[in-house]
């Protein structure tokens, strides 16, 4: 099963911590990137959610909308050959002209 190329605006949100992905989404604005998808699975949504919450009142207040959010879930199937639903969220955020 061959994974789809992610887009060059998109961040992806797994283990590592927050802020790692708080510096990703800063660089892609810096970068003058206007609209940015985080997306996540699983556990990783509230890490995710705590991402864009950090750049929104921390880092940039007033500067960043979240323009759309997409809920959802993906079956996976283990390594053991069990099929299990996972949730997914995307969150697309733009910078404020």
């Amino acid at each position: 099963m061959a994974q789809a190329p992610v887009a060059a605006n998109t961040v992806l949100v797994g283990k590592k911590p927050v802020m790692n992905y708080v510096l990703a989404i800063l660089t892609l604005l810096n970068q003058g990137v206007n609209e940015i998808t985080v997306k996540a699975r699983g556990r990783a949504i509230s890490k995710a959610v705590d991402a864009i919450e950090i750049v929104r009142n921390r880092f940039l207040p007033g500067k960043v909308d979240v323009k759309e959010i997409k809920i959802g879930s993906q079956t996976i199937t283990s390594s053991d050959g069990r099929q299990t639903r996972v949730s997914t969220i995307e969150i697309v955020i733009t910078k404020k002209e």
